[in-house]
Protein backbone atom coordinates (compact mmCIF):
# COMPACT_ATOMS: atom_id res chain seq x y z
CA UNK A 1 0.00 0.00 0.00
CA UNK A 2 1.22 3.51 -0.73
CA UNK A 3 0.14 7.03 0.01
CA UNK A 4 -2.45 6.99 -2.77
CA UNK A 5 -4.59 4.46 -4.60
CA UNK A 6 -3.00 2.49 -7.44
CA UNK A 7 -5.66 3.56 -9.93
CA UNK A 8 -5.13 7.23 -9.13
CA UNK A 9 -8.80 7.78 -8.16
CA UNK A 10 -7.97 9.18 -4.73
CA UNK A 11 -5.90 12.32 -4.29
CA UNK A 12 -2.67 11.93 -2.34
CA UNK A 13 -2.91 12.32 1.42
CA UNK A 14 -2.16 15.73 2.87
CA UNK A 15 1.19 16.38 4.54
CA UNK A 16 -0.39 16.57 8.01
CA UNK A 17 -2.17 13.23 7.48
CA UNK A 18 1.07 11.51 6.43
CA UNK A 19 3.07 12.94 9.35
CA UNK A 20 0.35 12.11 11.89
CA UNK A 21 0.15 8.54 10.56
CA UNK A 22 3.95 8.27 10.80
CA UNK A 23 3.96 9.50 14.40
CA UNK A 24 1.14 7.20 15.48
CA UNK A 25 2.80 4.13 13.97
CA UNK A 26 6.18 4.99 15.53
CA UNK A 27 4.54 5.47 18.90
CA UNK A 28 3.18 1.92 18.51
CA UNK A 29 6.59 0.65 17.40
CA UNK A 30 5.28 -0.46 13.98
CA UNK A 31 8.17 0.57 11.74
CA UNK A 32 7.32 -1.74 8.84
CA UNK A 33 3.75 -0.47 8.52
CA UNK A 34 5.06 3.09 8.77
CA UNK A 35 7.45 2.39 5.88
CA UNK A 36 4.71 0.81 3.81
CA UNK A 37 2.17 3.58 4.33
CA UNK A 38 4.20 6.74 4.72
CA UNK A 39 7.68 6.57 3.14
CA UNK A 40 8.71 6.71 -0.48
CA UNK A 41 11.00 3.79 -1.37
CA UNK A 42 13.45 6.48 -2.59
CA UNK A 43 13.32 8.62 0.58
CA UNK A 44 16.47 10.62 1.40
CA UNK A 45 17.41 11.04 5.08
CA UNK A 46 19.93 13.47 6.52
CA UNK A 47 21.18 13.10 10.09
CA UNK A 48 24.32 13.07 12.21
CA UNK A 49 24.76 9.51 10.91
CA UNK A 50 25.19 10.89 7.38
CA UNK A 51 23.02 10.55 4.29
CA UNK A 52 20.81 7.47 4.10
CA UNK A 53 18.50 6.30 1.31
CA UNK A 54 15.35 4.25 1.02
CA UNK A 55 13.52 2.08 3.51
CA UNK A 56 16.78 0.42 4.60
CA UNK A 57 18.11 3.86 5.52
CA UNK A 58 15.02 4.53 7.64
CA UNK A 59 15.51 1.16 9.34
CA UNK A 60 19.19 1.94 10.07
CA UNK A 61 18.37 5.29 11.65
CA UNK A 62 15.50 3.80 13.66
CA UNK A 63 17.92 1.14 14.95
CA UNK A 64 20.39 3.85 16.01
CA UNK A 65 17.69 5.75 17.91
CA UNK A 66 16.48 2.55 19.55
CA UNK A 67 19.95 1.99 21.03
CA UNK A 68 19.20 5.06 23.15
CA UNK A 69 15.47 4.84 23.84
CA UNK A 70 12.81 2.24 23.07
CA UNK A 71 10.21 2.89 20.39
CA UNK A 72 7.05 4.38 21.79
CA UNK A 73 8.76 6.46 24.47
CA UNK A 74 8.52 9.68 22.49
CA UNK A 75 6.69 12.87 23.39
CA UNK A 76 5.65 14.94 20.43
CA UNK A 77 5.94 18.58 21.48
CA UNK A 78 4.81 20.36 18.31
CA UNK A 79 4.05 19.60 14.66
CA UNK A 80 4.21 22.45 12.16
CA UNK A 81 2.98 22.01 8.57
CA UNK A 82 3.04 24.34 5.59
CA UNK A 83 2.26 22.86 2.20
CA UNK A 84 4.51 19.86 1.60
CA UNK A 85 6.92 20.67 4.45
CA UNK A 86 6.54 19.66 8.09
CA UNK A 87 8.61 19.96 11.25
CA UNK A 88 8.33 17.88 14.41
CA UNK A 89 9.77 18.87 17.77
CA UNK A 90 10.03 15.89 20.12
CA UNK A 91 11.61 14.52 23.25
CA UNK A 92 12.18 11.08 24.74
CA UNK A 93 13.30 9.71 28.08
CA UNK A 94 13.78 6.55 30.01
CA UNK A 95 15.82 5.63 33.07
CA UNK A 96 19.07 5.69 31.06
CA UNK A 97 18.83 8.72 28.79
CA UNK A 98 17.11 12.00 28.06
CA UNK A 99 16.58 13.49 24.61
CA UNK A 100 15.16 16.98 24.99
CA UNK A 101 15.85 18.59 21.62
CA UNK A 102 14.56 16.24 18.91
CA UNK A 103 13.78 18.06 15.66
CA UNK A 104 12.79 16.30 12.46
CA UNK A 105 11.70 17.89 9.20
CA UNK A 106 9.84 16.24 6.33
CA UNK A 107 9.07 16.85 2.69
CA UNK A 108 5.86 15.06 1.68
CA UNK A 109 4.89 14.70 -1.97
CA UNK A 110 2.31 12.46 -3.58
CA UNK A 111 1.21 11.27 -0.13
CA UNK A 112 4.63 9.94 0.92
CA UNK A 113 7.65 11.21 2.84
CA UNK A 114 10.26 11.97 0.19
CA UNK A 115 12.91 13.53 2.45
CA UNK A 116 13.55 13.78 6.18
CA UNK A 117 16.11 15.44 8.41
CA UNK A 118 16.68 14.13 11.92
CA UNK A 119 18.42 15.82 14.83
CA UNK A 120 18.62 14.95 18.53
CA UNK A 121 21.15 14.99 21.37
CA UNK A 122 21.38 12.21 23.93
CA UNK A 123 22.16 12.97 27.58
CA UNK A 124 22.91 9.97 29.76
CA UNK A 125 21.20 10.08 33.13
CA UNK A 126 23.31 9.81 36.25
CA UNK A 127 22.62 6.34 37.68
CA UNK A 128 23.10 7.64 41.24
CA UNK A 129 19.97 9.80 41.11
Amino acid sequence: MTGQSHDGSEPPRRTRDVVESHLELRQRGDLERDLDLNYSPEVVLLSAEGVQHGHDGVRRLADVLQTYVDAGRYTYEQVLVDGEVAMLMWSAADQRVLIHDGADSYVVRDGLIQAQTIHYSVARRDRRS
